[in-house]
C-alpha cells in the first residue's frame, strides 16, 4: 500500500504541483486503488490553485461530485490499458486528467490535475458552466469569477500538462518501488537471524539428525516444554533456538543461561531479578531473566547443575507461572516457554536424590537427543564442507578444498568434541593454509594425527600379524604399511561378504573412510567387476 502522506511530500512532486498551479491554476490530487481520494482539501489551510475548485469543495455535495468524477475515471481505466485519460466532470465543459500510478505491474491509484476548460469553451458555454453551479447553491457572483480564472487549454497546453503529471506519476512509482525493495531487503535482514537456525542449517544427513529434524518440525508450534540431552558440543543450544525462531514466539526475546556458571545465589537474582536492598550492593530493582523474557522464550543450559532449592522455583514457575525476586514479597506471573538442556543422565541422579523427579517430569515433556559426532560419521564430511566454506567466506578467502588423505585422516578422528571441535579444527586449518588452496594432513593438529594411528595400532593388530610374511620388507615404512593397510583390506572384505560396516568396525576406523581407503587401492569387488566387463 502507498504512503500518499510521504508521495506528497517529496521535493520533486511539491516543485511540480507548483509548477502545474503556477502556469495552469490546476490543482493536484492522489487517488489509491480503491478510487478513495487521499488529499483532505476541506482543510481551511489548503492552498488551493484553483478558486473554481476551491468554490465546488465547499459545497455541501461538492465531495460527492468529487467521487462521481473518480468513480467514472476508474470505470474508464478498466475498460482499456490507457495509462492517462481525459474526462468530463460533474459540471459541463470542464475537464480534468488523470494518470495511473503502476507499481510492479499493478494499478496501485491515480494522479488527478483539475479543473480547466478549453480553447473552443464559448461564452455561451462558461454561462451554461455558470447556470449548472447555481443549480447546485453556489453564488452566482462566486460561479462566475471561479469560471472566467479557468485557464483554457491549447493543445500544446494538454501536451505539457500531460507530460509533467506524467512525471509525478512516474516519481510515485519509482519512490513506491524503494520502499518495497528497502522493506523486501528488511525482512531478508531479520529473516537471516531465523534463517540461520532453522533445520536445514543444522547441518547432517544421516538418518539419525533426518529423525532430529522430523521431531523438531513437530514440536516447534507447541507450547511444551523440552528437554534437549546430549554431550557438549552438539549444538544444543543451535537446536534450542531453531524451535524457537520457528515457533509462535519468534518475533519476542530469546535468552539463554548456563546454570553452571552461577553459584545459587548468583543464578537467582540472574534468572528471579532483586529488589533494592535485598542484600549488600543491591543498589536498584534489577529486572531478572523470566521477566525479560517474558512471552518468549528461555534457554537453560546444563540445567543438571541446579540445586535443589532452584529446582524447587523452576518447579513453581513451571506449574504455575509465578516466581518471587531476591528480597520481594509479592510474586510475579511470567509467561515463558522453557527449553532446558544438559549432558547429564538425570535418571541417574533422580536415583541418587541430585535431582527432583517431578521436575524432570516437567521439563521432559519432549525430548530431543542429539546424537555425538561419533554415532554420525557420515555427517562429517558434511559438516567439513559447510565450515570450510563459511569460514572462507568470512575471511574473505578464495574456497579452499581438503586433500583425500586429510579427509581420510579427520574421518578416523573420534571427535571427543564433537561439532564444536569439528568447527574449531577447520577455521584452525584455513588459518594455517594461507594461500593454499589445498589442506593437507601435515596442517592437522597433532591429536588428530595421533588418534588415527592410535585407532590403527590398537585395531586389527592380529591379523596384521598373519600376513606381515607376506610384505616386502625391504623398501620405505611408507610403502610396506601401505601394502599392510591393503591386505588388511582386502582380506577383511573377503572375511566380511563386502560388508563395509561390519569391517569398519572391526578395523576402528570410519565407514566413510574405509569405503574412501576401498577406492583408493582399488578394492571394491563391483568396480572390478565392471571394468572386467568393460
Amino acid at each position: 500500500m502507498i504512503d500518499w502522506k510521504s508521495i506528497k511530500e517529496l521535493h520533486v512532486n511539491k516543485k511540480l504541483e507548483q509548477i502545474i498551479g503556477g502556469w495552469y491554476g490546476l490543482d493536484i490530487f492522489y487517488v489509491d486503488d480503491q478510487g478513495r481520494v487521499q488529499l483532505l482539501m476541506n482543510q481551511q489551510d489548503y492552498p488551493f490553485k484553483s478558486p473554481f475548485f476551491k468554490l465546488q469543495l465547499s459545497q455541501s455535495f461538492g465531495h460527492d461530485w468529487l467521487e462521481a468524477d473518480v468513480e467514472k475515471v476508474f470505470e474508464a481505466f478498466g475498460a482499456s490499458n490507457d495509462q492517462h485519460i481525459e474526462f468530463e466532470s460533474f459540471f459541463p465543459k470542464v475537464y480534468g486528467f488523470a494518470h495511473k500510478v503502476v507499481v510492479e505491474g499493478e494499478v496501485q491509484g491515480a494522479i488527478f490535475a483539475y479543473p480547466y476548460i478549453k480553447e473552443t469553451c464559448t461564452s455561451e458555454d462558461m454561462e451554461k458552466i455558470v447556470k449548472k453551479m447555481v443549480e447546485c447553491g453556489v453564488n452566482e457572483l462566486e460561479a462566475s469569477a471561479s469560471v472566467t480564472k479557468m485557464k483554457k487549454f491549447t493543445e500544446k497546453d494538454f501536451s505539457k500538462m500531460k507530460e509533467l503529471v506524467g512525471i509525478v506519476g512516474d516519481e510515485v512509482s519509482t519512490f513506491h518501488s524503494e520502499i518495497s525493495k528497502r522493506e523486501a531487503r528488511i525482512l531478508d535482514l531479520n529473516s537471516e537471524l531465523g534463517n540461520k537456525y532453522r533445520y536445514h542449517n543444522l547441518i547432517g544427513k544421516s538418518k539419525k539428525m533426518q529423525q532430529v529434524y522430523h521431531l523438531l518440525s513437530k514440536v516447534s508450534s507447541s507450547e511444551s516444554t523440552i528437554l534437549i540431552q546430549g554431550e557438549n558440543g552438539t549444538g544444543k543450544e543451535m537446536v534450542a533456538k531453531a524451535i524457537h525462531f520457528n515457533s509462535p514466539r519468534k518475533d519476542a526475546v530469546f535468552m539463554a543461561v548456563n546454570c553452571s556458571a552461577f553459584n545459587d545465589n548468583l543464578l537467582d537474582s540472574e534468572l528471579f531479578g532483586h529488589v533494592k536492598g535485598a542484600f549488600t550492593g543491591a543498589i536498584k530493582d534489577k529486572k531478572g531473566v523470566f521477566e525479560v523474557t517474558n512471552g518468549g522464550t528461555l534457554f537453560m543450559d546444563e540445567i543438571g547443575d541446579t540445586s535443589p532449592s532452584m529446582q524447587v522455583k523452576l518447579l513453581r514457575i513451571l506449574q504455575e507461572g509465578t516466581y518471587m525476586p531476591v528480597g520481594a514479597t509479592t510474586p510475579k506471573k511470567v509467561n515463558v516457554r522453557i527449553i532446558a538442556a544438559t549432558n547429564k543422565n538425570l535418571k541417574e541422579m533422580i536415583a541418587k536424590g541430585e535431582f527432583r523427579e517431578d521436575l524432570y517430569y516437567r521439563i521432559n515433556v519432549i525430548n530431543v537427543a542429539l546424537p555425538s559426532l561419533r554415532e554420525r560419521q557420515e555427517d562429517i564430511p558434511v559438516l567439513m564442507d559447510f565450515f570450510i566454506q563459511k569460514r572462507c567466506e568470512e575471511v574473505g578467502l578464495p574456497l579452499k578444498a581438503f586433500s583425500k588423505k586429510c579427509l581420510e585422516k579427520m574421518l578416523d578422528h573420534a571427535w571427543p568434541g564433537n561439532v564444536r571441535e569439528l568447527q574449531n579444527e577447520v577455521e584452525r586449518l584455513v588459518v594455517l593454509a594461507g594461500d593454499d588452496k589445498m589442506i593437507t594432513p601435515d596442517m592437522l593438529s597433532a591429536r588428530i594425527l595421533e588418534s588415527g594411528e592410535t585407532r590403527h595400532a590398537g585395531h586389527g593388530s592380529s591379523a596384521a600379524g598373519s600376513f606381515l610374511k607376506g610384505i616386502n620388507t625391504n623398501g620405505s615404512l611408507k610403502d610396506a604399511l601401505e601394502e599392510l593397510e591393503i591386505l588388511m583390506i582386502r582380506e577383511g572384505l573377503k572375511r566380511c561378504a563386502f560388508n563395509k560396516s561390519r569391517l569398519a568396525k572391526e578395523l576402528g576406523i570410519s565407514r566413510a573412510g574405509l569405503i574412501m581407503k576401498v577406492d583408493k587401492y582399488g578394492l571394491d569387488k563391483r568396480a572390478q567387476k565392471r571394468a572386467a566387463g568393460e
